[in-house]
């Protein structure tokens, strides 16, 4: 089944953010293999270019740069295990794994381990831009591995992201990713308290978030998220409260781990963690900035 190793791409997780990089990957001219656990996936998948394949062992066994789209580490971990003797030392075709999940920097630096013993490689490359960018190709991406592995994936990198920064060794990019995220978090609570108090001043939230967008106060929530998706009750970025709850999460605990207090950090990540009652795990991730009163029910 193998094809020209450097037009093809495998990608592996076709939810919100891996079906709209196999998309941008087939327009920009690579030959895309693609799985999902989900048969409603791979069938858009299917629709949309994509060579779908029969699991993890058949996109490995087709291209040298699979790209993991995957909510947790568990999920990353079980991917490459699945791949079996495909990234062993017997396999001729240098092999780079690009995992674009928010996953956990331990698990990244150990399954790098094991890929850099049988002469394969692995990125933790984390990316930021919602689905929109996935779709455009302009995806912000941070990359934690080796130099040479970030060279050798290039092509497939370029075609996913418009902002690409090589932040360190394994791990690393891991670590930029919650650091970004756990700002995020702070953001998405901070804006929809400020609209509050806002509106209840008499002031009303349109007219307040236009100054905060043209003042200090702005973030790249406030500028995209607040009236893209909460402003209008559209509430589906595409990224869901059980993800940030994830990252929120591991903040903690790679807080825990460097001996770092985060006194903030920890309320917020509190905020979020308490919200579900609430809001579900399924919900958008949007949902926790609505300006309105947090306990109401939203329709």
């Amino acid at each position: 089944m193998r094809t020209d190793q450097r037009g093809s791409a495998g990608v592996i997780g076709l939810g919100n953010m891996g079906l709209p990089m196999a998309r941008t990957l087939i327009r920009k001219g690579f030959t895309v293999y693609g799985y999902d656990v989900l048969e409603e996936r791979r069938e858009l998948a299917a629709a949309s270019g994509v060579i779908v394949c029969s699991g993890v062992p058949e996109v490995m066994g087709a291209t040298a740069y699979p790209v993991l789209s995957l909510p947790t580490a568990r999920e990353v971990e079980e991917v490459v295990e699945a791949a079996g003797a495909l990234l062993g030392p017997g396999r001729c075709e240098r092999t780079i794994v690009i995992d674009t999940s928010t996953s956990e920097p331990d698990v990244s630096r150990r399954l790098s381990a094991r890929l850099a013993a049988a002469g394969h490689g692995f990125l933790d490359a984390p990316v930021s831009g919602a689905p929109i960018g996935a779709a455009a190709g302009t995806l912000t991406m941070m990359i934690g591995g080796a130099e040479a592995d970030a060279a050798y994936a290039r092509p497939v990198i370029e075609a996913l992201a418009s902002k690409i920064m090589h932040v360190g060794p394994n791990g690393s990019g891991n670590v930029a990713k919650l650091v970004n995220n756990l700002l995020v978090a702070a953001h998405m609570v901070s804006t929809g308290e400020a609209l509050r108090l806002a509106s209840a001043a008499g002031l009303d939230a349109e007219s307040a978030l236009r100054v905060i967008n043209a003042s200090t106060g702005r973030s790249a929530i406030s500028e995209v998220h607040f009236p893209n998706w909460i402003m209008s009750n559209r509430f589906e970025c595409g990224y869901t409260m059980g993800l940030m709850r994830k990252d929120v999460r591991l903040v903690l605990d790679i807080a825990e781990q460097a001996g770092v207090a985060l006194p903030l950090g920890e309320h917020v990540a509190q905020l979020w963690l308490d919200s579900t009652d609430r809001l579900d795990d399924a919900e958008d991730f949007t949902r926790m900035g609505a300006f309105t009163d947090p306990s109401a029910s939203e329709t």
